[in-house]
């Protein structure tokens, strides 16, 4: 908003008329001058970036740069401890793996964008599995209808925490857990006294984690379509703010980004074709996440989404349906509960009591959290999902391939967490000092 409002005043000022005497034209000039040096950074190259690295880093804003360090510092320990973790077969079952949880923490990100809690998602993740169980095992129903039913049940589930939550009053924290219990023994109630419903693997919920493309050029044809959308995209948005009269993107800038997209891109082709090929079930989840992410940042819906998590007085001001906009949200975080329901009921092809309890809930909040999103609402990107969960599988498969415990498993994972929230809330009161917040 702030950009938008600096270069529609150097442009008001630029077509002033000729014969309109300036006061003070020193300050004129410093007026038209005193642009953010935000704009400028895309014109100046590596310098331009390397100052707004500095500034960031002084602001306390490094965004997803802790993450992607922190991946990398996990891969060279555990491919240190053994030669196996950064292998094919690794890297495939890691992928397929982190699909269930990083579809739920999606859900999860757009509450947190509120400054609100969603502790249902785990619970309503094991009645979407009993669902398509019991109404296509059971009862005969056709598997992709039930399907449907699932997700739309997660929906409705959700958008009734949100009703609570904001038509009533209640707080998120309270309905949510109130909804914990509620749906973990309504699932128990849909599996009735055996427990467990096997799952046809070669069905429809059966193949979201067991279908690989296989042809190579699949993986390699996926890769080469992200890197020319990319590409694209970028150049059409630079061509966009060169026309608003906006610093803009150079294009040996955008280049540079595909190409190194293009590296990680065709890198991750080349290891999936070296095992089973392309998981279906990570096109899906890439799916989900360009689309939530442009649904947040390119669309008026996602715009209010962060002014409510902003300041709700002042979005209610503004003219948001504060009530609507909240419901719609927890409305999505059921959805994608029940989603991330389906891949694990695919994983072990079956519904079962244990499904959704566990560690699965913390998994998921923490996939959100480490990832980069923030517990104050405001701040986050559904992309944050992908570099938690990566984080959150690579930790317990490297653990798993050293035959370390479960329990250590889980103070490592909790001790991640907690440096991840710390470093959330010291960049927070960093960004306050700087005045960004």
């Amino acid at each position: 908003m702030s950009t938008e409002k600096t270069s529609t005043a150097t442009a008001a000022t630029a077509e002033a008329p000729a014969d309109h005497q300036v006061e003070n034209p020193e300050a004129a000039h410093d007026a038209v001058a005193a642009v953010d040096p935000r704009l400028l950074v895309r014109e100046q190259g590596l310098a331009g970036y390397f100052g707004e690295f500095k500034r960031k880093l002084h602001a306390g804003d490094l965004g997803s740069v802790p993450v992607v360090v922190g991946l990398i510092v996990i891969a060279a320990i555990f491919q240190s401890l053994n030669s196996n973790f950064l292998s094919a077969k690794n890297l495939s079952d890691i992928a397929v793996t982190m699909v269930a949880t990083g579809m739920m923490a999606v859900g999860v990100i757009f509450v947190l964008l509120l400054g609100e809690i969603d502790l249902s998602v785990g619970a309503v993740s094991g009645v979407s599995g009993a669902v398509v169980a019991v109404l296509s095992v059971s009862q005969g129903m056709n598997e992709w209808l039930a399907l449907l039913v699932a997700v739309a049940g997660g929906a409705v589930i959700g958008a009734l925490h949100g009703f609570f939550f904001a038509r009533i009053g209640a707080p998120a924290f309270a309905v949510t857990l109130a909804g914990l219990l509620f749906w973990q023994g309504f699932m128990l109630q849909l599996l009735g006294d055996t427990g467990t419903i096997n799952i046809d693997r070669e069905g429809a919920v059966g193949s979201l984690t067991t279908y690989f493309f296989t042809d190579v050029a699949a993986a390699y044809g996926l890769a080469a379509f992200a890197v020319a959308a990319y590409f694209l995209s970028g150049f059409l948005d630079s061509r966009r703010r060169e026309a608003a009269g906006v610093p803009a993107r150079p294009l040996s800038d955008i280049a540079l980004r595909a190409a190194v997209l293009a590296v990680i891109a065709f890198a991750a082709a080349y290891m999936f074709n070296q095992y089973k090929g392309l998981p279906l079930a990570l096109v899906l989840f890439l799916a989900v996440l360009v689309g939530t992410d442009f649904m947040l940042r390119r669309t008026p819906y996602g715009r209010k989404i962060f002014a409510l998590g902003g300041s709700v007085e002042a979005s209610r001001r503004a003219g948001i349906n504060v009530t609507a906009i909240r419901i719609s949200v927890f409305a999505l975080a059921g959805t994608f509960a029940a989603i991330g329901g389906l891949f694990w009921a695919s994983k072990i092809a079956a519904a079962n009591q244990s499904a959704g309890t566990g560690e699965l809930l913390m998994n998921v909040i923490a996939a959100a959290v480490i990832g980069g999103t923030s517990l104050f609402g405001g701040r986050g990107r559904t992309w944050n999902a992908l570099l938690g969960v990566m984080v959150i599988v690579s930790i317990q498969y490297g653990l798993a391939l050293e035959g370390i415990r479960t329990p250590v498993q889980y103070m490592i994972t909790g001790a991640v967490l907690l440096i991840t929230v710390v470093i959330d809330s010291v960049t927070r009161k960093t960004q306050k000092t700087a005045g960004r917040a």
